[in-house]
């Protein structure tokens, strides 16, 4: 039996509202802004799955792959297409990160600067 149920990943950010826009369009999942103070948001699936977005005062965006400011976390989201897929979040407003290192995913920069990494098996 479970200690605990409904795990979230709590991501830290500036702009809460903005990164969740973000990620709800990624990955298709309802944005809560349900009583939004401009310092907690989520996002979910619908199934108990959700992804948290924490204001953070004087934040500072990981620097992968160095470790001056280390990455921290991130996503890894499995697509059909990896140009497709490229495209899509690239519009939604990431950016491609210069090291890429596999030729079966590519590394992005949400538009707070967390990597995530798009996957193809």
């Amino acid at each position: 039996m479970a200690i605990a149920r409904v795990p979230s990943t709590v991501i830290d950010c500036p702009d809460p509202e903005a990164l969740a826009t973000f990620y709800g369009a990624l990955l298709d999942w309802k944005v809560n802004l349900d009583g939004y103070d401009g310092d907690w948001t989520e996002i979910s699936d619908g199934t108990g799955q959700r992804f948290a977005f924490q204001r953070v005062k004087n934040y500072t965006p990981p620097v992968w792959p160095g470790q001056d400011a280390p990455q921290q976390m991130h996503i890894d989201v499995d697509v059909d297409d990896l140009d497709e897929g490229e495209a899509a979040v690239l519009a939604l407003g990431a950016t491609k990160h210069e090291h890429q290192l596999g030729r079966t995913f590519r590394v992005f920069l949400d538009p707070a600067g967390h990597p995530f990494c798009l996957c193809q098996a």
